[in-house]
């Protein structure tokens, strides 16, 4: 298992799937398995003439194109590590995140992305455009580097290299570097592929942006080291206009998404439901919490088993799952069973839990990053007694079904966006007339969560919500601000005078509604 390779999975399916499709982008071209490996081996040449080397960190950041599919995975064929980045980021987001990864080179779409553009010149990264006209065609860099597959070709990839560089957002501090190799992603998409049981005769279209590893684990790579298919929207973002058109024309059997789609999609549903639907082997959700309720009316909508898994960044994604129909039971509420890695419930002394009995969800396994980087403190609280700390409160059923009852991290869970209060009120703090500031997570029947935030304006200053929500749009990606501003003379404190984002959440919900609390999923 240890000689386990992403890229070695892909080359294996390209050898015994050489015709079958493997990437479509709708309406426009397919890829088969065969032309979509040389596509990623002559990409993998140009970056080596340009330069980079065994080790590098490249960065990427596309909307869901064929040319980050192709430049992700060239990216790693040459041993380099890929850093993907949401686009949506401002320019002092990028600039964090490509510092941070220590990117030597940034690659964006030939249309350009002005605010990843304004921080690679600040920080003097090389930028680079990737194109890709038809499927007759290879991939051109604006840099137009030579090529050599001869310097590919020599080239072997190993388990311990590095291939994706992504950050978690941290609670207490900024958000962690988390380094995944060959063998954690091999290994993750080989579980993956196990518990669904996909084949060649697979075919899914993706919905979640590729920068995260739900969407790019669970979605794309574990297909293409199937031999399945998987389609691209026109747009190179969802739609829920043009999902079920793309769903039935490349004959889909699933899908996977965070509940927030899902409700989307079946908002679409009920208001101008389709003539018909294709048949679906099941449904995954993923990322957030899905309640019961939704979950049953996807079932009845779609005619397909929702199957509600529990997965993070720094296990390459999947944890548990609940499994086909053939495999056993699917619980509405449980986010399944473990897959392909060890898991227990531990108390704070590090002891496994019984059934039923609460404590810390912990795992490991080659799936599980061996570390953050640079992250020394974090790293000693993560990898206690042996095992990785996930920070959610859960227990495991009689059955082996892991029920999340809470989470010990302060992260706000926003449709499966995981978004750190610490960062948010960073930049409360730095709007001129606020004295004080504290971000929180708030429950949302559309997103999970949602953020809201309370601030104390500086003294003798006429503070209004709207100059906290204009300063937080133009200082945040869209996702991250605040939906409702609380202007206060008051924050409720601890007794040490500390605040806990908790308590200040129910202070203020308290004043709009009697507040339920959230059930906090994955």
């Amino acid at each position: 298992m240890e000689t386990v390779t992403l890229t070695g999975l892909l080359n294996k399916a390209a050898t015994d799937f050489p015709n079958r499709r493997a990437l479509s982008v709708s309406g426009k071209f397919d890829l088969t398995h065969a032309q979509l490996q040389r596509l990623i081996d002559h990409a993998a040449s140009l970056l080596v003439t340009s330069g980079i080397l065994p080790g590098d960190v490249v960065a990427l950041t596309f909307p869901n194109t064929v040319e980050l599919v192709i430049m992700f995975l060239a990216v790693i064929r040459c041993r380099a590590t890929a850093a993907p980045l949401n686009p949506a980021y401002t320019a002092e987001e990028f600039e964090f995140y490509l510092s941070d990864s220590e990117s030597k080179l940034l690659l964006i779409p030939a249309e350009g992305i002005k605010a990843a553009e304004a921080a690679a010149s600040k920080l003097n990264i090389p930028l680079v455009s990737a194109t890709l006209k038809d499927e007759r065609s290879k991939i051109t860099l604006s840099s137009n580097p030579d090529s050599n597959l001869d310097s590919i070709h020599q080239l072997v990839n190993d388990p311990a290299d590095v291939a994706l560089f992504l950050h978690t957002s941290g609670t207490t501090s900024r958000p962690k570097g988390v380094p995944l190799t060959q063998l954690n992603l091999g290994t993750s998409v080989l579980n993956i592929k196990s518990i669904y049981e996909l084949t060649e005769s697979d075919s899914t279209v993706i919905v979640l942006p590729l920068f995260h590893v739900h969407g790019l684990l669970a979605g794309l790579l574990s297909s293409l080291v199937s031999g399945a298919v998987v389609t691209l929207p026109t747009a190179g973002r969802f739609s829920a206009s043009t999902f079920w058109t793309d769903m039935i024309k490349y004959n889909a059997t699933w899908y996977t998404a965070v509940p927030t789609i899902h409700q989307i999609i079946l908002d679409r549903h009920e208001r101008k439901p389709e003539k018909e639907y294709p048949k679906l082997r099941f449904i995954r959700s993923c990322s957030a919490s899905l309640a019961p309720s939704i979950l049953k009316r996807l079932e009845v909508a779609f005619g397909a088993p929702v199957l509600e898994a529990y997965a993070m960044t720094e296990a390459s994604h999947l944890m548990a799952t609940n499994p086909l129909p053939s495999s056993g039971p699917h619980k509405a509420g449980s986010v399944g069973k473990p897959v392909g890695q060890e898991m227990a419930i531990l108390n704070e002394q590090g002891e496994v839990q019984l059934s039923n009995s609460n404590g810390e969800v912990c795992i490991r396994g080659l799936n599980v990053t061996k570390g953050y980087k640079n992250n020394p403190e974090a790293n000693k609280s993560a990898f206690q007694f042996g095992w990785f700390h996930t920070g959610d409160i859960g227990y495991l059923d009689s059955d082996g079904y892991l029920h999340l009852v809470g989470r010990i991290k302060e992260l706000i869970n926003r449709g499966g966006e995981k978004i750190s209060p610490i960062e948010v009120d960073a930049v409360l703090l730095g709007q001129p007339d606020v004295a004080q500031a504290v971000a929180f997570g708030v429950p949302d029947e559309k997103y999970g969560e949602e953020i809201n935030c309370a601030v104390i304006p500086r003294e003798g200053v006429s503070l209004e919500e709207v100059d906290v929500t204009e300063y937080c749009k133009k200082n945040l990606a869209s996702f991250k601000v605040p939906k409702k501003v609380f202007i206060t003379d008051f924050l409720p404190k601890t007794a040490t005078g500390k605040i806990q984002r908790r308590i200040v959440a129910e202070h203020f919900l308290a004043q709009v509604s009697a507040a339920k609390v959230p059930k906090f999923g994955a």
